[in-house]
């Protein structure tokens, strides 16, 4: 009974979440038009870092807790799951165009946040050091990552100009949504770490898990929704970018909060899962490119979500397998 309440505890934090983020940017967005912000300032601040609040705020809590393991898990989690679940899912609704632009810019801007994160996390590969973390300073650099990658968007990608919308909202009926959405992040955050925690405990198995799966996943559906939502109207730009935007808030502006407060220490499948992670962008970049097509199927699609059940199976197996 107390794991059907933990696990009940978890769904309601992460859907307490995830309506708080939709809150949040909605509100915003109409209070910033009201208040004549530019549409691409709009796009580039509340919709990019909008989908990425609830890993923020669930890492933010976790490690306030103690229990920094999740917050690793989550970012690692989540864009394993950006990727192979929801372009998959995106993918099978409607076979995605890609734009060069993505295939030029932003892909290995994933590639590189990648390849960082790796090199953080490899305390004992290169140092020798009994134990592996990522510290505060490292946390730094990967806030100071994010910043550099703030100023790229704004000089070096298209801004759009077209297809601006009235306000809906009055600014009262705005700020009230704001403050709505804020204190839904921080209680969904909330429950949702502590069910989580909870429930690895009564299950014996490591927060990472937890936070690989069940959190990260459930941290994922705005940008699941998003992308499904984008692909059914033919949209796939707005699809593939807010996956690709998204991957590269979570490694720089949520894991460098996350160790800038408690610094994260480093499990042992961690290299696992980042080779699965930099296995994901590749093959997204092969099906993007092969025959300069710049497209990626519904078959393909499909290899994603196979490929994501074979690695949920496999990690939930071996898991229990060791305890």
């Amino acid at each position: 009974m107390e794991i059907v309440l933990n696990l009940l505890q978890l769904v309601i934090g992460i859907a307490i979440l995830v309506k708080g983020a939709d809150l949040l940017i909605e509100g915003s967005s109409s209070l910033a038009r009201r208040l004549d912000v530019p549409e691409f300032v709009i796009g580039l601040t509340l919709v990019a870092f909008g989908t990425s609040l609830p890993e923020l705020t669930v890492n933010v809590q976790a490690s306030l807790k103690g229990a920094s393991e999740i917050t690793l898990g989550n970012v690692i989690g989540s864009n394993i799951a950006n990727i192979l679940l929801i372009l998959g899912v995106a993918g099978l609704i409607r076979p995605l165009s890609v734009h060069r632009t993505f295939v030029k810019k932003e892909i290995p801007l994933n590639f590189l946040s990648i390849l960082i994160l790796f090199a953080m996390v490899s305390d004992k590969l290169l140092d020798g050091s009994k134990n592996a973390y990522v510290s505060r300073s490292e946390g730094l650099v990967l806030i100071t990552t994010f910043v550099g990658y703030l100023y790229f968007l704004a000089a070096f990608l298209e801004r759009e100009t077209n297809g601006y919308e009235e306000p809906k909202l009055t600014i009262p009926k705005a700020s009230l949504m704001i403050g709505m959405g804020i204190a839904g992040l921080i209680l969904g955050s909330k429950w949702a770490v502590d069910g989580g925690v909870n429930l690895a405990t009564l299950l014996g198995v490591s927060q990472v898990i937890i936070g690989l799966f069940l959190i990260a996943i459930g941290t994922s559906l705005p940008e699941l929704l998003t992308s499904a939502v984008a692909a059914y109207k033919g949209n796939p730009d707005i699809a593939l970018g807010n996956v690709a935007g998204s991957n590269i808030f979570n490694v720089s502006l949520v894991l460098g909060t996350s160790a800038l407060l408690n610094p994260i220490p480093v499990p042992e499948r961690v290299f696992k899962d980042l080779f699965l992670l930099f296995f994901a962008t590749l093959i997204l970049f092969i099906f993007s490119v092969a025959g300069k097509r710049y497209y990626v199927s519904r078959f393909e699609a499909f290899l994603f979500l196979v490929i994501y059940s074979a690695y949920s199976v496999y990690s939930w197996y071996t898991e229990l397998a060791g305890r």
